[in-house]
């Protein structure tokens, strides 16, 4: 511990007190100075990731060090990109790339397995835009709505009929019961005296 009453900061080499003073990684930082490299947030044990002397967030992390691809870096990135070269383990090598028969011809859908159709539209409907109801996959924008009205859909709130989905309004009117004392909203039964 040097002479000045406590340890050095990871982030700018100065003298940290213990009022001040986080842990990290076995190193000291103030606590306005354990913020991620890149975007600057403010860190916690939940947050923070190590790299080298380094302090990230984890999402940074993830940006600068993970994995790269379609759909990787955009969340908390904390998959690892360590293939163990640094301890003297080789790589594996890269399966061979094998054609398929799948007749979709997106390639994420021929190395995935295809994806589900949307019955309104017939498009391929993918994990990012896809609600479930009915027992179908539907696109979420645009086809996820009722048949009759057009009004956006929940899956939880909708009505099927004939692999058709309804609001609960429209289900209710056009195949809900009819006649006398039906379909006219609270207290529909009348009295007449």
């Amino acid at each position: 511990m040097p002479l000045g009453g406590g340890n050095k900061c990871g982030r700018c080499q100065k003298t940290v007190y213990f009022a001040e003073e986080v842990l990290c990684d076995g190193k000291s930082f103030h606590r306005s100075c354990f913020l991620c490299m890149v975007c600057g947030k403010n860190l916690d044990s939940t947050t923070v990731a190590v790299h080298g002397d380094e302090v990230y967030c984890k999402a940074c992390h993830g940006k600068k060090y993970g994995p790269k691809g379609y759909g990787y870096g955009q969340g908390a990135g904390t998959l690892s990109m360590d293939r163990g070269e640094a301890l003297g383990i080789k790589p594996e090598e890269p399966a061979p790339h094998r054609p398929t028969n799948n007749p979709n011809p997106s390639k994420l859908a021929q190395r995935f397995g295809g994806s589900d159709k949307c019955p309104r539209c017939g498009k391929a409907v993918y994990a990012a835009e896809k609600v479930m109801g009915a027992g179908s996959a539907w696109h979420k924008v645009g086809c996820f709505t009722c048949a009759a009205c057009g009004k956006s859909l929940e899956s939880t709130t909708l009505s099927d009929k004939d692999g058709e989905i309804y609001c609960k309004g429209c289900y209710s009117k056009n195949f809900g019961p009819k006649g006398f004392g039906y379909g006219l909203g609270a207290g529909a039964l009348a009295h007449t005296q």
